[in-house]
């Protein structure tokens, strides 16, 4: 990625706020200045919508330093990128045109509600249901999982119709009948102001229909899973802000250099492997071992760090502490059961014979 799309004091700033966007319910607002400051929101959306539209991999790579600076701020950003992409791919023109230049200006929010489809209480049947009512659709049921859901001027987000076919929408937060509940009390990224968004009797014109209704609509187009790459990129970010910590107390405690060089070892590789797939194409099975591998070193390489810091690092201000936090997180988000399975193959690895 060019030096001058992700400026020094952009990661700086970011790092400044990092242990109050992760510990407070409060939307880190210095944060996301600093993003749209340096043009970040730009970076996802097409250049014909006002966006730099940015190479997969200099994408990637921005995420992964943003992700070492502040994972609380670079989850927030990577919804509302998935939100973008979600318009970006939809063959509704005309709300594709609407939207997407004021998100790339930084003017407007949007996030995306769709774990319902994907990960999510699946076992207990559809948690956002979804009729048809002449021109209308209507809205009824929970969205579990929604970033950003107070500061949001659109949610994109899955339902499902009685028949089992789905819809996707961009749903307008202010319409009647949504509301969203408290900040989830999370054991990490509590400043992305992650909560439920509940629908009761919500009425949807059609003009903000993105797909459907049809089977899966989840890949319609060719769209992604969760799961990708970007949430191994934001992991492995995270892996990278660990190992600099080792690194720095390697450099003045010899009985941590081996360590650090196999963990920094590790990381490279599993970097190279994200870039190969990001130039290559993404399978699905390629994507949930990456997945697998980037969730086992975060975890490692986290509590190494903070093992390192001894007693110092479990106390709230040092940042070892809320590294070894968020990395839980990459166990439960967007971690689809191909991912999940891979994760704990590697958690809990077979005996040999």
């Amino acid at each position: 990625m060019p030096p001058d799309l992700l400026p020094a004091d952009t990661i700086a700033d970011l790092s400044a706020h990092a242990a109050a966007a992760d510990d407070q319910p409060v939307w880190p607002e210095a944060s996301w200045a600093a993003l749209r400051a340096a043009g970040v929101p730009r970076w996802a959306v097409a250049r014909s919508h006002g966006g730099q539209e940015l190479p997969y991999l200099d994408l990637l790579d921005g995420y992964e330093r943003l992700a070492g600076a502040c994972l609380t701020t670079c989850f927030i950003l990577s919804q509302r990128d998935a939100a973008c992409r979600r318009l970006r791919d939809c063959e509704n023109t005309a709300l594709r045109d609407e939207l997407l230049p004021p998100l790339a200006r930084g003017e407007t929010f949007a996030t995306v509600g769709l774990s319902q489809l994907t990960t999510s209480r699946q076992h207990l049947g559809p948690a956002l249901t979804a009729r048809l009512a002449g021109d209308d659709i209507i809205l009824d049921g929970t969205i579990p999982w929604v970033t950003g859901a107070t500061r949001a001027d659109h949610i994109i987000v899955g339902a499902v119709l009685d028949d089992g076919r789905q819809v996707l929408l961009a749903l307008p937060r202010e319409l009647p009948g949504v509301s969203v509940g408290p900040p989830l009390d999370l054991a990490a990224l509590v400043g992305s102001m992650t909560a439920e968004v509940h629908c009761a009797g919500v009425r949807v014109e059609r003009r903000w229909l993105l797909a459907g209704p049809v089977a899966n609509v989840m890949t319609v187009g060719g769209r992604a899973s969760t799961g990708g790459l970007e949430t191994s990129c934001l992991a492995l970010g995270l892996t990278g802000a660990a190992i600099g910590y080792l690194n720095d107390e390697a450099g003045r405690r010899a009985e941590l250099q081996a360590t650090a060089a196999r963990l920094g070892e590790e990381w490279q590789s599993l970097r190279e492997e994200m870039h190969t797939l990001a130039g290559g194409g993404v399978t699905a099975p390629a994507a949930a071992n990456l997945r697998a591998g980037a969730n086992g070193l975060v975890l490692r390489a986290t509590q190494a760090a903070l093992t390192a810091a001894k007693g110092a690092g479990f106390v709230r201000s040092h940042p070892t502490q809320r590294w070894a936090r968020q990395a839980l997180f990459f166990l439960v988000w967007s971690c689809p059961r191909p991912a999940a399975e891979a994760t704990l193959a590697l958690l809990a690895p077979q005996a040999c014979d």
